[in-house]
């Protein structure tokens, strides 16, 4: 059996927009994507490293433990050996007490893939691929988290661009959320649940190539 582990955020968590709920796995993305695998010839095992408001490389101000790139070398080595690490964070950089935009988001992905490439695992266990995930581009932010991610929709622009920048030149695999959906229309940055079907269903075939 394959393992997967996904290091990434809220989007992935499976946070149900508008509320402070979680979608069972089998409805998150994650456990969509395990499901139609182990359907088919390639057996996996998902596990989920998802923390509500992951940054790449930042702190939140008002949250510990939301850097991405802090602990992700323990994370690895926890885990290994690993087959596929999937690589989701980015949409966080963007909240509106940070004055970032795509650029500064790659980069933080490029720190994070580093610390990847060089983490400490037991001799003769192997540095497993990384797959880039693109979220998709912020819409505008409503409800209850509005004030968050103010402004977000235009820090982004040009997210998927710089990502796959990133990917091509650390030899990434590398997938865009944003070509089969929008994000929600309820909050303007998440997933609702057929969004989130709609993302496993398209990153099964990507999986299984790689794990091939």
């Amino acid at each position: 059996m394959k393992q997967i582990l996904v290091y990434s955020d809220s989007l992935t968590w499976g946070i149900i927009p508008g509320t402070r709920r979680r979608l069972d796995f089998n409805d998150r993305w994650t456990g969509f994507m395990e499901n139609l695998l182990n359907q088919s010839e390639t057996k996996v095992r998902v596990i989920e490293n998802c923390l509500n408001g992951r940054r790449t490389v930042w702190d939140d101000p008002f949250l510990p433990g939301r850097k991405g790139v802090d602990g992700i070398q323990q994370v690895i080595e926890m885990h290994s050996p690993l087959d596929l690490v999937i690589l989701a964070l980015g949409t966080n950089d963007f909240q509106s007490m940070h004055d970032f935009n795509a650029w500064h988001s790659a980069q933080g992905i490029r720190t994070i893939v580093n610390r990847i490439k060089t983490a400490p695992v037991e001799p003769g266990m192997p540095i497993p691929p990384i797959l880039l995930v693109t979220p998709p581009i912020i819409e505008t932010p409503k409800g209850l988290i509005a004030p968050k991610f103010k402004g977000g929709e235009n820090k982004i622009i040009g997210l998927s661009e710089e990502y796959k920048k990133i990917s091509d030149d650390m030899q990434c695999h590398y997938f865009d959320c944003s070509s089969v959906t929008t994000a929600s229309k309820v909050d303007g940055i998440h997933l609702d649940k057929d969004q989130h079907h709609l993302v496993g269903a398209a990153i099964s075939p990507l999986v299984a190539s790689i794990l091939s």
